[in-house]
Protein backbone atom coordinates (compact mmCIF):
# COMPACT_ATOMS: atom_id res chain seq x y z
CA UNK A 1 0.00 0.00 0.00
CA UNK A 2 1.92 3.48 -1.01
CA UNK A 3 2.35 5.68 1.97
CA UNK A 4 3.35 9.12 1.43
CA UNK A 5 3.85 9.65 5.37
CA UNK A 6 5.99 7.48 7.57
CA UNK A 7 3.95 4.65 9.54
CA UNK A 8 4.51 5.69 13.05
CA UNK A 9 3.49 9.59 12.55
CA UNK A 10 0.19 7.58 11.82
CA UNK A 11 -2.90 7.02 13.51
CA UNK A 12 -4.86 4.03 13.53
CA UNK A 13 -8.00 5.38 12.01
CA UNK A 14 -5.90 6.97 9.49
CA UNK A 15 -3.93 3.85 8.36
CA UNK A 16 -7.55 1.68 8.34
CA UNK A 17 -9.13 4.20 5.90
CA UNK A 18 -5.72 4.06 3.88
CA UNK A 19 -6.09 0.21 3.83
CA UNK A 20 -10.17 0.42 3.08
CA UNK A 21 -9.45 3.23 0.19
CA UNK A 22 -6.72 0.92 -1.53
CA UNK A 23 -8.94 -2.12 -1.06
CA UNK A 24 -11.63 0.12 -2.96
CA UNK A 25 -9.19 0.81 -5.40
CA UNK A 26 -8.50 -2.71 -5.97
CA UNK A 27 -11.65 -4.15 -6.46
CA UNK A 28 -12.18 -0.99 -9.05
CA UNK A 29 -9.10 -2.76 -10.79
CA UNK A 30 -10.43 -6.79 -10.69
CA UNK A 31 -14.05 -4.86 -12.11
CA UNK A 32 -12.49 -3.75 -14.96
CA UNK A 33 -9.85 -6.75 -15.53
CA UNK A 34 -12.83 -9.14 -15.20
CA UNK A 35 -14.72 -6.91 -18.05
CA UNK A 36 -12.03 -7.01 -20.37
CA UNK A 37 -11.76 -10.66 -20.17
CA UNK A 38 -15.97 -11.02 -20.34
CA UNK A 39 -15.58 -9.44 -23.71
CA UNK A 40 -12.02 -11.32 -24.70
CA UNK A 41 -13.50 -15.09 -24.47
CA UNK A 42 -15.85 -16.72 -27.06
CA UNK A 43 -16.11 -19.41 -24.60
CA UNK A 44 -19.76 -19.01 -23.08
CA UNK A 45 -19.20 -21.16 -19.67
CA UNK A 46 -16.23 -19.14 -19.13
CA UNK A 47 -18.28 -16.02 -19.72
CA UNK A 48 -20.80 -17.14 -16.90
CA UNK A 49 -18.22 -17.27 -14.41
CA UNK A 50 -16.35 -14.72 -14.95
CA UNK A 51 -19.31 -12.79 -15.18
CA UNK A 52 -20.24 -14.41 -11.75
CA UNK A 53 -16.79 -13.05 -10.20
CA UNK A 54 -17.09 -9.63 -11.56
CA UNK A 55 -20.38 -9.37 -9.69
CA UNK A 56 -18.67 -10.61 -6.57
CA UNK A 57 -16.37 -7.55 -6.69
CA UNK A 58 -18.97 -5.43 -7.18
CA UNK A 59 -19.93 -6.58 -4.14
CA UNK A 60 -16.37 -6.09 -2.26
CA UNK A 61 -16.82 -2.51 -3.59
CA UNK A 62 -20.14 -1.71 -2.18
CA UNK A 63 -19.02 -2.79 1.00
CA UNK A 64 -15.92 -1.17 0.97
CA UNK A 65 -17.52 2.05 0.25
CA UNK A 66 -20.12 1.80 2.86
CA UNK A 67 -17.39 1.34 5.19
CA UNK A 68 -15.70 4.28 4.46
CA UNK A 69 -19.48 6.35 3.80
CA UNK A 70 -19.76 5.26 7.53
CA UNK A 71 -16.23 6.64 8.40
CA UNK A 72 -15.88 9.86 6.60
CA UNK A 73 -18.77 12.40 7.16
CA UNK A 74 -17.83 14.66 4.27
CA UNK A 75 -17.53 11.27 1.96
CA UNK A 76 -20.81 10.49 3.83
CA UNK A 77 -22.70 13.95 2.86
CA UNK A 78 -21.24 13.97 -0.91
CA UNK A 79 -22.67 10.69 -1.16
CA UNK A 80 -25.89 11.62 0.01
CA UNK A 81 -26.03 14.51 -2.34
CA UNK A 82 -24.95 12.45 -5.60
CA UNK A 83 -25.78 9.19 -5.66
CA UNK A 84 -29.33 8.05 -6.79
CA UNK A 85 -30.08 11.79 -7.80
CA UNK A 86 -32.41 11.95 -10.44
CA UNK A 87 -30.48 15.85 -11.48
CA UNK A 88 -28.16 15.92 -14.87
CA UNK A 89 -24.69 15.30 -13.52
CA UNK A 90 -23.44 18.83 -14.98
CA UNK A 91 -26.23 19.99 -12.19
CA UNK A 92 -24.22 17.97 -9.24
CA UNK A 93 -21.21 19.34 -7.38
CA UNK A 94 -19.99 22.55 -6.63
Amino acid sequence: MPMYETENSLDEKTKDMSRARQSLIEEMQAIMFYDERLDATKDSVLKDVIKHNRDDEKEHFSLLLEYLRRNDPELDRELKEILFSKKELKELGD
